[in-house]
């Protein structure tokens, strides 16, 4: 039986490998960045409206300081 995270980790990675497909042998570039931004955003959305906005119950939540989350909601215009 697959966990939770299990299941994310399977739907990045068929993500990822259709990414590849579709590059048709072109080389990728920046996907570390791109990955993050990908995964990053909708992550802090998702949890931001779990708790209402409150950013010390996110950052917790996320396991993050305050003002570390405060910078990537600025990053992501999510302010």
């Amino acid at each position: 039986m697959s966990t939770q995270t299990d299941l994310i980790a399977e739907a990045i990675y068929a993500s990822l490998d259709q990414y590849f497909q579709d590059l048709d042998g072109e080389p990728p570039c920046a996907m570390y960045d791109m990955v993050l931004a990908r995964v990053e955003k909708p992550l802090l959305e998702l949890v931001l409206e779990r708790v209402e906005g409150n950013q010390t119950r996110a950052a917790d939540m996320l396991g993050i300081n305050r003002n570390t989350l405060r910078k990537k909601l600025q990053i992501y215009d999510l302010l």
